[in-house]
């Protein structure tokens, strides 16, 4: 079953994005990338955190509520480069999941995170977010301290951040749970990581009532590295080895690092006045249709 959409997006060049690695080889499906991002044993951000990074020193709380163990942030080192890492946390194994609430931030985590962006910004410090989660936690407790308003103020105000912002989605990207830490200069993405509005199985089960459309609803959300760039609405995609990140851990993690080192030395040269025009201009130029 297809989605038919009466919408054109107006794209430019695409010459002008870059894809790190060949895109020789099966082309997969939207569905079959989808079940990859959530491959047991794909690396999540306390792999890149302990192969990528050096020196890191953990920051807790959101000095509100609590310490919100679904997101993790703190000082670091890649590439002689101090930076403000903070990055969604899945965790290995199902006692880590359950601890980590499946990487479904809570209030706490999205203020936790914006708190370390502050910092960052004080001391100049350009920040990286490593994206890899289902969504944000849709608990009633959640709501009660406000969701919503924790996720729209983190976009509101990465948005005016004064320091370099890196984005890179590793796994799963979802919904207002990964903007929340989500808007960046540069936006990168690992090639079987996928990044959406909503989940396929939420989306088939609002458009046709049933999860079972659920790889109709992947194709129709162009949810993918691919698509997204071609959309213009990521700027990199990070070719994996072989059958996806999770056949070569040492393999992704130098790629990821030379992608990081290379953005941040590129964004790191640009005077804050432009890199926030450029910024601005990133984001206002997404969202142009044409015909109805």
């Amino acid at each position: 079953m297809a989605v038919a959409s009466s919408l054109k997006v107006l794209t430019s060049d695409k010459s002008k994005h870059k894809l790190n690695g060949s895109t020789k080889g099966k082309q997969l499906s939207a569905w079959e990338i989808v079940k990859i991002s959530r491959h047991p044993q794909r690396p999540v951000f306390q792999d890149y955190l302990h192969s990528v990074f050096t020196d890191f020193v953990e920051l807790h709380g959101d000095r509100y509520y609590g310490d919100d163990k679904a997101i993790v942030g703190g000082f670091a080192t890649i590439g002689g480069i101090k930076v403000m890492i903070i990055g969604h946390n899945k965790g290995k194994n199902t006692e880590q999941h359950v601890e980590r609430n499946f990487g479904m931030a809570k209030p706490e985590g999205y203020r936790k995170a914006l708190r370390l962006m502050k910092l960052a910004q004080r001391f100049n410090l350009p920040v990286v977010t490593i994206i890899d989660t289902p969504g944000a936690f849709p608990g009633l407790e959640a709501e009660e301290r406000g969701q919503a308003e924790s996720i729209a103020k983190n976009i509101t105000e990465m948005a005016a951040l004064e320091v370099p912002v890196i984005s890179l989605v590793i796994g799963e990207g979802g919904s207002g749970g990964a903007l929340g830490i989500g808007v960046g200069d540069k936006i990168i993405m690992l090639s079987n990581a996928i990044y959406s509005v909503i989940s396929p199985e939420g989306c088939a089960s609002i458009l046709w009532r049933d999860a079972k459309f659920a790889p109709d609803a992947a194709q129709a959300l162009n949810l993918t590295a691919e698509r997204l760039l071609h959309h213009e609405v990521i700027d990199e995609i990070i070719k994996e080895p072989g059958e996806g990140a999770h056949t070569d851990y040492e393999k992704i993690a130098d790629a990821v690092k030379k992608s990081l080192v290379k953005n941040l030395k590129t964004l790191s040269a640009i005077p804050v006045d432009i890199l926030l025009d450029k910024r601005f201009q990133k984001y206002s130029a997404m969202g142009k249709f044409a015909g109805f």
